[in-house]
């Protein structure tokens, strides 16, 4: 299976997984994978990671020159997921585990693409008998409030584009208790989208711009 085939295929079954465990895990957005990679570099060492992004100093004035106080929240937040990447790589059994995004969150599209690699689901779990989990609950924690009301927007959005581009049964999300469910596929248990048709995946290039950072995957 060449890597193009393998991301794809990694992409339908991890979607259904991550929604799956959406709808059974309110509140929606502390989520278990929720959280988005970043770019790997061809020559990069397993376990080297981009180090936590700090804004610059202005040019001018008595600090010119010299790296601005790492705001924090944000910062905490990208520090907890370099840490449960550097795990995953070292002892969660997928030294390929993509960095994160500046923004901290995980980038589901490629974790899936090395799950498929390595043929382990526990990966998007915190790695073989959960050895990170302990790290990839930290960064949850951590993540920076939400939201709710953008986030269900932005959901609600890429649910009418899906439906606008073909997908007649893609479900809008909703609201309960205060916290997002993903829609998409009307029957999660027993899926009655066909994820690999040519009309889905258009669909989906189509309308991934709709979902704000940290959503992808979820829906």
């Amino acid at each position: 299976m060449t890597r193009t085939h393998a991301r794809a295929h990694a992409l339908t079954h991890s979607r259904s997984r991550l929604r799956a465990a959406a709808l059974l895990a309110a509140p929606v957005l502390a989520f278990a994978v929720a959280c988005g990679g970043g770019d790997g570099g061809g020559t990069k060492k397993a376990d080297a990671i981009a180090e936590v992004p700090e804004e610059t100093a202005p040019k001018t004035g008595p600090q010119a020159g010299q790296a601005a106080k790492k705001p924090e929240g944000k910062g905490a937040f990208y520090d907890a997921q370099v840490k449960y990447v550097q795990c995953m790589r070292t002892k969660g059994g997928a030294k390929d585990f993509p960095d994160p995004k500046l923004s901290g969150h995980l980038d589901q599209g490629k974790i899936a693409v090395v799950v498929e690699e390595v043929g382990d689901t526990a990966i998007y779990k915190g790695g073989k008998d959960g050895v990170c989990f302990p790290e990839m609950s930290k960064a949850m924690e951590l993540e920076p409030p939400r939201d709710k009301q953008k986030d269900y927007e932005s959901m609600l959005a890429h649910a009418k584009c899906m439906r606008d581009n073909g997908v007649s049964k893609f479900t809008n999300p909703t609201m309960s208790g205060g916290n997002v469910m993903p829609g998409g596929d009307p029957n999660p248990a027993s899926p009655e989208l066909d994820h690999d048709s040519p009309a889905y995946k258009q669909a989906r290039e189509t309308c991934k711009d709709k979902l704000l950072d940290g959503l992808d995957g979820m829906q």
